[in-house]
């Protein structure tokens, strides 16, 4: 797995990012508390992985992300510019604030097969010296070997989010399910070589390994963040 890193911009990738940010307003929150929020207005920029492969401007990606905080604008960046999550002060104690991609680690664990369908974690890990949060749901794009954005239609399950504290080195995750038989118009689906992985109400981006075909138009069902790494 490699984090997002560095500088660059790919204007082509400000479009993916667009979509992804602009549709977590409707639908997601920061905490369990505040579950129905105005959109957040998020303004896409540029972003880009310093080690990625460039994106094709014109790729279909329809990604559905986490949850919007209210208030948050800025552009999509990669995970170095993200600063360290401050922590509010309560009665004179530190209280843990939400994780912020720079301070987490992704992965896919591992595949169950079966009849065609696929089930496999997405697992973010704590990385940091300091507890934190997670909330809701993930954005994702899935991307080919030439570093092509492919069409990615994340669909969210129907579970009640609910907030899960991540000590240093705690994982939580994300069941994610897919198909691999085509239907409809298809005839093959294309083959994912990574995925790009925006945590829940954050801009910044990681990258992870994911040899897939993801039929059915791209679509990707998601359930909200659980304790633990495995489903």
């Amino acid at each position: 797995m490699r984090r997002s890193n560095g500088a660059g911009r790919l204007p082509a990738l400000s479009m993916v990012v667009a979509g992804v940010l602009m549709a977590s307003a409707a639908c997601g929150s920061a905490t369990p508390a505040q579950r129905d929020i105005s959109p957040a207005g998020n303004a896409a920029g540029d972003a880009r992985s310093a080690d990625a492969a460039p994106i094709a401007a014109g790729s279909a990606v329809t990604a559905m992300p986490g949850n919007a905080a209210p208030g948050t604008a800025g552009e999509a960046r990669p995970a170095s510019a993200v600063p360290a999550a401050g922590a509010a002060t309560l009665s004179g104690a530190a209280a843990p604030g939400r994780c912020r991609t720079g301070a987490l680690s992704a992965r896919v664990g591992r595949v169950d097969a079966g009849a065609g369908q696929r089930y496999a974690p997405l697992v973010l890990t704590n990385g940091s010296t300091r507890t934190c949060w997670v909330y809701g749901f993930p954005g994702l794009v899935t991307i080919d070997r030439n570093g092509d954005a492919l069409r990615t239609r994340p669909r969210r399950e129907n579970v009640r989010p609910q907030r899960v504290t991540l000590r240093p080195g705690a994982s939580a995750h994300f069941r994610m399910h897919w198909t691999e038989v085509p239907s409809g118009w298809e005839t093959a689906c294309p083959a994912s070589a990574r995925l790009m992985v925006i945590p829940p109400d954050e801009t910044a981006y990681l990258t992870v390994p994911f040899s897939a075909r993801v039929c059915d138009d791209g679509r990707i069902d998601l359930t909200p963040a659980a304790p633990g790494a495995r489903l």
